[in-house]
């Protein structure tokens, strides 16, 4: 009896090693499965605009969190979901690191390994809470996980580095039905009716899902995106506007050699001279000096060249105030109107500036990069008012920032945005840019103008559109005519503070359900 019974414990035992194995291998085919998941998502962006593809794509990793057994492996599930979006869809870094900041390849693909690790923290972390809180109930599931991915996307756009690239309502601008809600929530507000879209979707194949009740759901939801996508928020102030975009296409590894300086400078003489539009445009730091070393003719032909289309010239390059250390991403206008600036605010990390300078000072070695240690301009700039309109300037990496943009509206009429995409190179960097502008026109309701140094300069309608846009990597003119708009989007009117609010209230809702064990029974 004794044998029998040792017999049959080493038969459970194996039985049961058997059945971790069987588990590991699973969970290793999930991983691989939400890895590939993740890379397709970024199908659903720019330039590819395969808007419904994220909904499937959320939908089955929410599917997969759903059954996880325990918080580690749907946080795990998570992060690998997050892994295959990012070194999908931010491989330029490793252009901007390695063929431009001479860092080494090992080097850079370490660093871009350890950035969407990062990121993908915060998927991760959503899919831990949710499988901690072990909601059953397909509404009181879909709600918090829209609230708690909102939330994640908010605070990765604003925590340490604040790196909002690649939030999930981005896919959505401008053709999807659910871009409708950007001009009254902005981006993360598309971000949560996307996520609970799929969350919805992920329910489909449930015996308890109430296929009538959610698709109607589901329908609703869609169908107030495009209804309003047909509200005006704002209209047309004042007389249309030629513009003239500028396209120097400067090769990034010679823009920053002093003896190609001259050479840039002739660019745009060129293109100045081939320009028709009341308002001339060139891309960010156009001319690759201080101001002060520049002479007083060369300004002189600036308004010359602007006064000859009665308009003004927008001009990009270095500020240094004399007897001070530090210097500025500035843009300076030129011509009848009277001159004004503005300085850039929001600074890209280890490319513009050190943060915690005596830690990283190092970087500045490694990398390689000109001009990386730029001073900061004021966040509250006032619009420049040129060519009968208030015009809103960012440079670059600030258009990622919608809450940042509205800072000078309802005043500004009109967006403009200038760029050096050439860090990028020829990936697919550039037209997610392009498709962040496209979402800042849907916030805001105004025309988004894109001049930038290698692609994609273009001109962008307060509905998102893209109405003409330059080939990218030719040197040219894009010239068009714009329309200021007033008035403001209830997102211009409060901001980011009312997805977050209502979030807020999502969370605590289900909160209050789980604590009085409700979750499990509505």
């Amino acid at each position: 009896m004794i044998l029998i019974k040792n017999h049959r414990n080493r038969v459970n035992v194996k039985n049961l090693g058997t059945r971790i194995y069987d588990l590991r291998k699973d969970t290793r085919i999930d991983l691989i499965i939400v890895f590939f998941l993740g890379i397709f998502t970024v199908l659903g962006f720019a330039p590819f605009y395969l808007f419904p593809l994220p909904v499937v794509t959320l939908a089955l990793l929410f599917y997969f969190w759903r059954k996880s057994e325990t918080p580690l492996r749907a946080g795990l599930l998570g992060f690998f979901f997050g892994m295959g979006m990012f070194s999908a869809g931010v491989t330029w870094l490793y252009v901007s690191l390695h063929d431009f900041g001479e860092m080494p390849a090992s080097i850079a693909a370490l660093v871009l390994f350890f950035l969407c690790a990062y990121l993908s923290l915060f998927a991760s972390l959503t899919g831990w809470i949710l499988a901690k809180l072990r909601i059953v109930r397909p509404v009181i599931w879909s709600l918090t996980v829209a609230a708690l991915w909102t939330l994640s996307e908010w605070l990765r756009g604003v925590s340490l580095i604040g790196f909002p690239w690649l939030a999930v309502g981005y896919s959505q601008a401008p053709a999807s039905p659910l871009a409708g809600f950007a001009g009254v929530t902005g981006v993360y507000g598309v971000s949560l009716v996307l996520i609970l879209s799929a969350a919805i979707v992920s329910f489909f194949s449930e015996k308890k899902f109430r296929t009538w009740f959610n698709t109607g759901f589901l329908l609703t939801i869609w169908c107030i995106g495009f209804g309003l996508q047909h509200i005006n928020w704002s209209e047309p102030i004042g007389e249309p506007v030629t513009v003239s975009l500028l396209q120097g296409n400067i090769q990034q590894d010679m823009k920053w050699r002093p003896e190609h300086a001259i050479n840039t400078l002739a660019i745009y003489d060129k293109l100045m001279h081939a320009s028709s539009g009341q308002l001339i445009v060139t891309p960010e730091i156009a001319v690759p000096l201080y101001r002060n070393q520049l002479s007083v003719d060369y300004f002189a032909q600036l308004v010359a060249y602007a006064r000859k289309n009665n308009g003004d010239i927008l001009i990009g390059m270095i500020e240094k105030p004399n007897q001070m250390d530090e210097y500025y991403n500035s843009v300076f206008s030129f011509g009848v109107s009277p001159q004004q600036s503005y300085r850039k605010h929001h600074l890209v990390p280890f490319g513009e500036f050190i943060p915690l300078k005596p830690f990283f000072s190092w970087v500045i070695n490694v990398l390689k990069i000109p001009m990386s240690d730029f001073s900061r301009g004021r966040l509250n700039q006032n619009p420049m008012n040129l060519v009968g309109q208030n015009i809103a300037l960012n440079i670059c990496y600030e258009d990622v920032f919608g809450e940042e943009i509205i800072s000078q509206l309802p005043q500004a009429s009109l967006l403009i945005n200038v760029s050096n995409d050439a860090w990028f190179g020829r990936s697919i960097g550039p037209w997610q840019h392009l498709q962040m502008s496209q979402m800042r026109a849907l916030e805001t309701g105004r025309y988004m103008l894109r001049a930038t140094n290698t692609g994609v300069t273009a001109i962008i309608n307060e509905r998102g559109v893209v109405l003409k846009e330059a080939e990218v990597f030719t040197t040219t003119v894009l010239n068009g005519t714009v329309q200021g708009y007033t008035g403001a989007t209830p997102y211009v009117r409060f901001g980011n503070s009312l997805v977050l609010g209502f979030s807020g209230i999502l969370l605590l809702i289900s909160f209050l359900l789980i604590s009085c064990g409700k979750a499990k029974t509505l």
